[in-house]
């Protein structure tokens, strides 16, 4: 397996992806195509970071959930719990609450800078980003533009690379309006999700999907695995640090990654920081800020 990116620089933290098994023998003269997905599988996923600008964004990996099935065939999961009542189909209702909340974030330096998104966390001027965003500035200007149009001077308050959190603070604390939190627990695997930010610069963009997997095991960071909320909500360069929202407008991940076979571009498999874990990143970043 190959490291695969979307550029030079900033490069994100780094995923440690498994052993993916060797396939048996193909069988005498298969028929034409029957088994290049298998064969795609065997060269392994790679994962990338989907900020953009300058350089882009760099090489993330990871390997196939090794979880795994029961001899049975039969996933071990638990029955799902049954959707909440009253969750809203209408998404273009939380479109219209998600998009005022949600900046583009621009880094530049003497030579080049990064662009991402993100999103007004608290009504001090708090916004929340991807660290891999801003790991490239290294102290450059940092500026977000609002759904308005407005450019604002923002400062690095703190970064947490293990976790791909990093939070930012404009002066106009009033100048933007704080997204809400979703409550972690009331997250269903197959309710509809938007992933809000400003993929390739086209600020102000959303895309549709699901909660394709909650609890999803990836290696980010290092070698520890951490748990990410999978989407098949359409991310792509400039999405990193938007936020993924449910059909309340209510912020469930921090849109962070993509999945691609290796030499291809998005398979449909996304992967957002859980909330409830980029939450506690912020607030502690904030405090000892």
């Amino acid at each position: 397996m190959t490291i695969t990116g979307l550029g030079a620089t900033p490069r994100g933290p780094e995923f440690l992806s498994p052993v993916v098994p060797a396939l048996p023998p193909p069988e005498p003269a298969p028929t034409p195509g029957v088994r290049r997905w298998p064969l795609l599988l065997a060269g392994g996923l790679a994962v990338v970071a989907v900020s953009a600008g300058t350089g882009g964004a760099a090489g993330y990996l990871t390997g196939r959930d090794d979880t795994g099935r029961g001899d049975s065939g039969t996933p071990p999961y638990a029955a799902p719990a049954p959707a909440p009542a009253g969750v809203p189909a209408d998404l273009v209702a939380a479109a219209a609450r998600a998009l005022p909340g949600v900046v583009s974030v621009q880094v530049r330096t003497g030579s080049g800078g990064a662009s991402g998104s993100g999103f007004v966390f608290d009504d001090r001027g708090h916004i929340v980003t991807n660290a891999h965003v801003v790991a490239g500035g290294r102290g450059g200007a940092v500026s977000v533009v609002g759904a308005d149009g407005r450019r604002l001077t923002a400062e690095v308050v703190g970064s947490d690379t293990a976790n791909d959190i990093a939070v930012l603070r404009v002066a106009e604390a009033t100048a933007l309006p704080r997204l809400d939190l979703a409550d972690p627990r009331g997250t269903r695997v197959g309710e509809p999700v938007l992933a809000v930010g400003s993929p390739l610069g086209l600020s102000g963009t959303v895309t549709a999907g699901i909660v394709s997997a909650l609890d999803r095991q990836v290696r980010l960071g290092g070698a520890t695995r951490q748990t990410a909320v999978q989407t098949d909500a359409s991310i792509n360069p400039g999405n990193s640090g938007g936020p993924l929202v449910n059909a309340r407008g209510e912020v469930v991940g921090v849109n962070t990654a993509i999945a691609t076979l290796e030499g291809g571009g998005s398979i449909g498999i996304g992967f957002a920081v859980p909330i409830e874990r980029a939450r506690q990143v912020a607030a502690g970043l904030i405090g000892r800020g």
